[in-house]
Order: C-alpha cells, then structure tokens, then sequence
C-alpha cells in the first residue's frame, strides 16, 4: 500500500523535472545580449555607436596591420536585414579585423542558427531598421534581370555569376547564395560592393536580378561545352588555343607530306 501511495508523487516529480528541463536550457543559453558583448563590443561599441580604427585595433591586439584602415561602423538602425545578412552568411563574426568577410558553410560558423536569431534579434533592437527582405522572384522577369545584372553586377560578378576579382577585394560567386542573401546584398552593400537604394533599383527590378541570379545556378548547357561557366572571355581564349593547336597539328601533317613528294 506505501508503494501505490508513494507512486503518484514520483510521477509527479518526474512531470515536473521534465518540464523544468527546457528552462533550465533556456536559461543556459547565451542571449543576444551576451554575444553581442562576446563577438561584437570590441569593433561595434557596447550600444553599436561604432568604434573608431584605432581603438578598434587596440581592443583586437592579434589583429594584423590592416586593421589600422578599418573602423567598426555604427550598428543602429541597421535593422535584422544587416544582422541577418552578415551572420547567416558567415561573414561575421571576423576572425580578424581588416580581413574582407567570407561566406563560411555552416560547419565553419562561430556561431549556432539559434545563436545567429538571437544576435539578430538584439542587433535590430537598436533602432527602427530595415527587416530582413521577402524577395519574389516568381514576379520578376529573367530577361530583364539579366540586362540589370548585366549593368548594375556583372563587371565584378560576371555575367555568369561566377565571381571575380576587383581592385582590393574578391567579388564572390552566386552559384550557392538565396533569394533572401541577393536582395540583402544589393541594399546593403557589403564590402566595397555599392549599395543600390530603390530609387537605384527598385524592389520590383530587384524581383528579376533575384530570378536571373537563381537561374543561373542551372544554366541549361544544352549543346555546348559549359568550360565551368568562367565566362565568356576566358572561354574564348580556350577556344582559340583548342584552335593554334589543331591549326599547328594540320600545318604539321601538310609538311611532311610535302617532304615526302
């Protein structure tokens, strides 16, 4: 009779530990707060009033030279689409003040995706900010996000979307980012990447960029060699190499017959 009477209260206990359980998790976590304070303070300020290049350098002392050229700029009313931008794409938090931001792949990340939403979350408190965009590229026009990509993108991109290299910077390849991380990207204007406002490009031509950018993630190859999409002039340069080659193979057979007769 004491077990069946004792019962009930264990079960109770246990109910009551397993609810307390994800609180207590919860509470462990770091908030936004507290990596703001971790990763950011020392380049952002403790309010994201900036930080100049100086003191910057002073609170990263394994930071190399370079940093002496960069200031951390102001973090208010920056909003969740520059925190969401810069940290799911994995450009920051930088291991290194002055280094340009790279993309790093979810297992390079110093930061976890629940880690990231509250960072960003407690960025976008600093003022009334932008929030993170909802491009529809099913609206856009693929032509004429080519012809604005064309104008506005590609003398750093490529026309193929592949990357390249600019004066003081390395423009990144589009083949693995998002409709979200485009329309970010062109508002923002990362690194020394201008920024379009929407007098410049406006959301519905921001529409077609989107809608041209993923699809030339799958360019359709039918008929032709592909050459990794490096673009046309390189491509070129394959072509007219292919052709010296059999040109001076041709030149090569005709002599010797002619030596022959």
């Amino acid at each position: 009779m004491r077990s069946r009477r004792r019962s009930p209260l264990l079960v109770a206990a246990l109910v009551a530990g397993l609810a307390l359980a994800p609180a207590a998790a919860s509470e462990s976590a770091p908030s936004g707060e507290q990596l703001y304070g971790r990763y950011c303070t020392s380049c952002h300020g403790a309010l994201g009033e900036g930080v100049s290049a100086g003191r910057a350098a002073r609170g990263n002392p394994g930071s190399t030279g370079s940093s002496r050229h960069v200031a951390g700029p102001s973090l208010r009313g920056v909003g969740a689409r520059a925190a969401d931008f810069y940290l799911s794409t994995g450009y920051m938090p930088l291991l290194e003040v002055g280094q340009q931001p790279k993309p790093r792949s979810l297992g390079e990340r110093l930061l976890s995706t629940r880690e990231i939403d509250a960072l960003i979350r407690y960025v976008a408190s600093f003022g009334n900010g932008p929030p993170v965009p909802s491009p529809q590229p099913q609206r856009g026009n693929v032509a004429e996000g080519m012809r604005l990509f064309t104008q506005h993108c590609a003398g750093c991109h490529q026309i193929a979307a592949e990357g390249g290299y600019v004066t003081g910077a390395l423009a990144p390849p589009l083949s693995q980012t998002t409709a979200v991380r485009v329309a970010e990207a062109v508002r923002i204007g990362p690194w020394v990447m201008p920024r379009f406002s929407e007098r410049v490009i406006s959301d519905d031509q921001l529409n077609s960029i989107v809608a041209y950018v993923l699809t030339s993630q799958e360019p359709n190859d039918a008929g032709g060699w592909s050459l990794g999409h490096i673009g046309p002039v390189p491509e070129g340069m394959v072509t007219w190499l292919l052709a010296a080659v059999v040109l001076v193979a041709v030149c090569m057979v005709i002599g010797r017959r002619g030596t022959r007769e």
